[in-house]
């Protein structure tokens, strides 16, 4: 077939390229910005100047990498939303630019619609079996959190999502209140590895149907370490292992409680998870564990495709490209683009 596409990923702090042939990902290029770590999340403003410093030596050694020369590219692939406006638009910038320079057509991803796609990745001499449709995704992010049904690669609907916080915000701002750095995900899953995860309990929600909630459980996080730490100034200090052993397993049990439901409800037993939540190790694990006792067929992305990359983007343009519907250059990029409201506006 001969389809290479050069795919552009700048949605938040990450700036990504990554260049897919024949649905085999040649390269994926990642430059990320330590700026926002002592600010204690992104910074919108430096996010989109890092963008703008990052991007052209990005794409230059995604395209090196690949071994491909932007004559070869037959069409470019950017992410329009969601995400941060000012992010989103330099690497629409850049496409709308290269597309007209190059003459070759332009595609826009919607960013979870991505996350979905990443269980897709192939690597060259890759041999793992990819996912069977249908399958559910739990996709779990720091913005969004969602249960989806994927009946193909451009026909999904969500069954299932958050009313108030993401899981990843909820990570983040319990490690927040711990003191622990930006991004405090990693930082709990770290902690948790030698902590006890029945050493506290914390309120969690009764939200009806598939719906998720965790606003409740940050709150009870909040004031329970308020009264402990009233009686103890030093009690995160002493106990930091367990509380983070407690919050990675109240979180991850919400969510495994309403991706059973899902699995009952729609009776599909393909599971796939995404997001850059999907890189915590107590989410992987049990998600594997119930797979084996629950004869279901798991799919886990690597580690390195579950947080922001070009190479889901790609994977995502691929598919997308046989159906031809191309990006006019006139759109511009939504920091707020549901999946429903994406493939409605592509009439996939």
């Amino acid at each position: 077939m001969n389809i290479s596409i050069l795919a552009i990923e700048t949605s938040c702090d990450d700036t990504s390229a990554a260049v897919i042939k024949d649905g085999i990902v040649l390269s994926n290029v990642i430059a990320n910005q330590s700026v926002h770590e002592e600010y204690g999340g992104v910074v919108p403003e430096l996010a989109s100047r890092s963008h703008q410093q990052n991007i052209v030596p990005v794409v230059h050694k995604a395209l090196a990498v690949a071994n491909v020369s932007v004559s070869d590219i037959s069409a470019i692939a950017y992410t329009r939303g969601p995400g941060l406006l000012g992010s989103l638009l330099v690497g629409a910038s850049f496409a709308k630019g290269f597309s007209l320079a190059q003459s070759c057509p332009m595609i826009e991803v919607n960013h979870l619609h991505a996350h979905v796609l990443a269980n897709f990745i192939r690597m060259q001499n890759e041999t793992e079996p990819l996912p069977s449709f249908p399958f559910l995704c739990l996709l779990v992010s720091g913005g969004h959190t969602q249960i989806i049904v994927a009946h193909d690669f451009n026909k999904m609907n969500i069954i299932g999502s958050t009313i108030d916080d993401a899981a990843g915000e909820a990570f983040d701002k319990c490690a927040k209140v711990m003191g622990l750095p930006y991004p405090g995900g990693p930082h709990i899953d770290r902690y948790a590895q030698n902590g006890n995860p029945q050493a506290f309990t914390f309120g969690k929600p009764n939200i009806p149907d598939l719906n998720f909630s965790f606003s409740g459980l940050k709150t009870s996080f909040l004031y329970t370490l308020r009264k402990l730490v009233a009686e103890n100034p030093e009690f995160i200090s002493q106990n930091i292992h367990d509380l983070c052993a407690s919050i990675q397993y109240s979180i991850v049990d919400i969510l495994m409680h309403k991706l059973l439901q899902a699995v009952e409800q729609t009776g599909i037993t393909e599971i796939v998870i995404g997001g850059g939540v999907a890189a915590n190790s107590e989410l992987r694990n049990t998600i594997q564990q119930q797979g084996k006792v629950r004869g279901w067929k798991t799919h886990i992305p690597p580690i390195a495709y579950t947080t922001d990359n070009a190479a889901m983007v790609a994977v995502a343009a691929y598919y997308t490209y046989f159906t031809e519907k191309f990006a006019s250059h006139s759109i511009s990029p939504k920091a707020r683009y549901s999946l429903h409201e994406y493939f409605e506006f592509q009439h996939l």
